[in-house]
C-alpha cells in the first residue's frame, strides 16, 4: 500500500513519537508499505509519522546518496524505537531535503558519526555505528520520530525566507509527484 506523505504544518509532525509494543499489530506489513511509499515518492527515508503514524518507526535506503566510490556501501534498514545514543565527529553541511516539505531545499550541519540502538522487524536488538551519508540519512529519519524537522536547524534569517514556501505547503499550494494528506485534510475528518 502507498500511504499519502503528510505535508507540513500537520501537528503529528511536531509531537515525538510513542515506543512500539512487540505485539503491534502487522508491523512487518507497515514496513514493507512504508519501503513502497519511500520508493514512490522517490525518497532515501520515511519515518512513520510523515504517513501521520505518532509510533517510533522509520525506514532507509541510503544507497542513491553514495557517491562513485561509494557505491554498494548504502544502508536498507527498518529502526524501530531507536535511540541515539551517541553523536561525534566534526560536524558537516549538506544540503537537505524532505517528503513532508516538497520544493525546500536547505543546507544542515550534523556530525560525522553515531551509534543508534534499535529493534528491526523480528524485534532483534541492534546497537550500530554508522558515519558519512547514511549516519546523516539516520540523523534526518530520527528527527521525524523526535518531532522535529530540517527546517528547525536554519537560522531565523533562512527560516523567514522560506516561511511563504511553508505555509503554502501547509495549504496544499504544491506540486509533488506523489500523493500527499495536508492538514487542512485532517480537520475535515
Amino acid at each position: 500500500m502507498i500511504y499519502p506523505i503528510t505535508a507540513y504544518g500537520d501537528p503529528v509532525l511536531k509531537e515525538p513519537a510513542q515506543d512500539i509494543p512487540k505485539d503491534f499489530p502487522e508491523l512487518k506489513e507497515l514496513v514493507e508499505d512504508m519501503y513502497a511509499t519511500m520508493y514512490h515518492a522517490h525518497g532515501v527515508g520515511l519515518a512513520a509519522p510523515q504517513i501521520s503514524k505518532g509510533i517510533r518507526l522509520f525506514v532507509i535506503d541510503s544507497e542513491p546518496m553514495m557517491d562513485d566510490e561509494d557505491q554498494g556501501k548504502g544502508v536498507k534498514k527498518a529502526f524501530i524505537n531507536p535511540e541515539i545514543i551517541e553523536e561525534d565527529g566534526e560536524e558537516w553541511g549538506f544540503e537537505e531535503g524532505c517528503l513532508s516539505i516538497p520544493g525546500v531545499r536547505e543546507v544542515v550541519y550534523r556530525p560525522e558519526r553515531i551509534v543508534i540502538r534499535y529493534f528491526d522487524e523480528e524485534w532483534n536488538e541492534h546497537t550500530d555505528t554508522y558515519d558519512g551519508m547514511t549516519a546523516r540519512v539516520i540523523q534526518h529519519e530520527y528527527d521525524h520520530v523526535e518531532g522535529i524537522l530540517f527546517t528547525d536547524y536554519l537560522s531565523g534569517l533562512k527560516k523567514r525566507l522560506i516561511k511563504n514556501k511553508l505555509a503554502k505547503i501547509s495549504k496544499g499550494e504544491v506540486d509533488a509527484d506523489y500523493k500527499m494528506r495536508f492538514p487542512s485534510m485532517a480537520k475535515r475528518r
